[in-house]
């Protein structure tokens, strides 16, 4: 049982930023959303190449990307709610994003249809989920989540 009265008073700086990780990864929810629901005729406005990025995806890697958008939006309440546990639901979120832009960056031809330029959102990402487990571990060890 977690004793707030016991418990470290989270900074304006803890909530500020849990609140908008909780934010940006809502935004991942509907952005997960709006690709797996497209329309076919938003798809066949696209061009054929920009197309199979959407059309040709394992069903691993919309798996994974499932995994990072719902798991990072848990771990935030989670963080919200002060709780230990937005710790591991934060690594299994950074986990299944390094496999979903490796997907993407690695064995799509996105960069070529895209151009460099694409690469900019995904590693952002990465960047952020990462400081997530770092901020969440520190929160944990300062005994502001229990």
């Amino acid at each position: 049982m977690h004793d707030s009265a016991a418990s470290p008073t989270p900074t304006r700086g803890f909530w500020i930023v849990a609140g908008l990780a909780l934010v940006w990864n809502l935004i991942g929810v509907a952005t997960y959303l709006g690709s797996v629901t497209m329309s076919p005729e938003t798809l066949a406005a696209m061009p054929d190449a920009e197309r199979a990025l959407y059309t040709d995806i394992p069903t691993w890697a919309t798996s994974a990307y499932a995994i990072a958008v719902f798991g990072g939006t848990a771990a935030c309440v989670g963080l919200l709610l002060r709780k230990a546990w937005s710790v591991p639901v934060f690594v299994v979120s950074l986990v299944a994003i390094v496999i979903q832009m490796g997907h993407a960056l690695l064995i799509t031809p996105v960069l070529e249809v895209q151009g460099a330029g694409a690469a900019v959102l995904p590693v952002m990402i990465v960047v952020v989920a990462a400081y997530l487990v770092w901020f969440s571990m520190g929160a944990k060890a300062k005994g502001v989540i229990a």
